[in-house]
């Protein structure tokens, strides 16, 4: 008897969730997330370009030509960016193959997809942060609701510790250390845990935070962070509530109105005020978990500030020249001229 194509795809979905990603390929819960967010948005978009429920999709509308419609609706509808694009399109990939493993009557079609390429010309955007100012208006949150106190709690730890929104919503009681010396324990990409020092505010913070919220017979395996139904806060609820208190910010903070931010910016907030205070890159690599320093290096490229400090210490006076004179070829070849430089 013939399968059922419909649940057939449902359960390839479970499975590539459930085994695939996490016991065959191991990857962390961050990146199964980064891809089954990847997968929601192209099932809504294939829903809606098919006419069909989700419960009715059939593994034949998973085809090149609605990938590259779908591709298109990234950057033209949503207006995201090539870099975003290429990382759904990793996902598809990924999701992809592992289909063809499971169905290979199916792999003529699937290669196709997986023909598509990534698209070159990717830029690095100009990264917004918060300055010092900015990161003091968004802390004036009142603190008088549930809800006030916890976020000012979660937008101090994410400052303090530059993490990973998702590193920080997976803290559990037992991860934290508030006595001093205060630290917690973030698990991070590839399931690596590093520890990071928090400041003793912080941790006066956490302290009053966890007995206000947490009773005493919870176990310490509870997550600190919560909503309002006592589950885990999701990355989507912290990208609300950030939201919802910049709008409160920005008649009183104006910088922020053409700023784009978003929950990981605390974290490139986190770098640069690093880098301005001179900390070296090495740590502070080591600080956010980042797997190379080079990932490092392009906050020092994001900051204006760091750009004119190092401008100033090549030509520390204001108007002047360069080493080479001014720019006075008239007696003298270009070469000759740029020797001089």
């Amino acid at each position: 008897m013939k399968t059922d194509p419909t649940i057939v795809f449902s359960q390839f979905i479970q499975r590539f969730f459930q085994d695939y990603l996490p016991q065959l390929r191991g990857m962390s819960i961050h990146t199964i997330k980064s891809y089954r967010d990847a997968l929601i948005l192209f099932l809504r978009f294939t829903c809606s370009d098919t006419g069909k429920p989700v419960e009715r999709l059939q593994l034949h509308d998973l085809n090149r030509d609605r990938v590259l419609r779908f591709l298109q609706h990234l950057e033209g509808d949503r207006d995201n960016a090539i870099a975003t694009r290429n990382s759904h399109l990793a996902a598809l990939h990924t999701f992809v193959r592992f289909l063809a493993s499971e169905n290979p009557e199916s792999l003529l079609e699937l290669q196709m997809v997986l023909a598509i390429p990534f698209k070159r010309g990717a830029r690095e955007e100009p990264m917004d942060y918060f300055d010092s100012d900015e990161m003091s208006a968004l802390l004036q949150i009142d603190r008088n609701t549930r809800s006030g106190a916890r976020d000012y709690v979660l937008f101090a730890l994410l400052f303090n510790t530059g993490a990973r929104v998702q590193e920080v919503l997976n803290l559990r009681v037992k991860d934290v250390r508030l006595e001093p010396p205060s630290q917690v324990r973030l698990c991070g990409k590839g399931n690596k845990v590093r520890l990071c020092p928090i400041w003793s505010g912080t941790a006066e913070l956490m302290t009053g935070h966890i007995k206000k919220l947490l009773t005493d017979d919870e176990q310490a395996t509870a997550f600190i962070f919560r909503n309002q139904r006592g589950d885990q806060l999701t990355r989507f609820g912290v990208r609300y509530r950030l939201k919802k208190h910049l709008e409160a910010c920005i008649p009183n903070t104006p910088s922020l109105k053409g700023k784009s931010l978003h929950p990981h910016s605390l974290r490139h907030s986190t770098a640069i005020h690093l880098l301005k205070a001179g900390v070296d890159f090495v740590t502070i690599s080591q600080w956010l978990g980042h797997a190379s320093v080079n990932t490092t290096m392009r906050y020092a490229r994001a900051d204006i500030d760091l750009k004119r400090a190092a401008l100033t210490q090549v030509f520390p006076e204001t108007l002047g020249s360069p080493h080479g004179g001014s720019l006075n070829i008239q007696d003298a070849t270009i070469t000759d001229w740029l020797r001089r430089l």
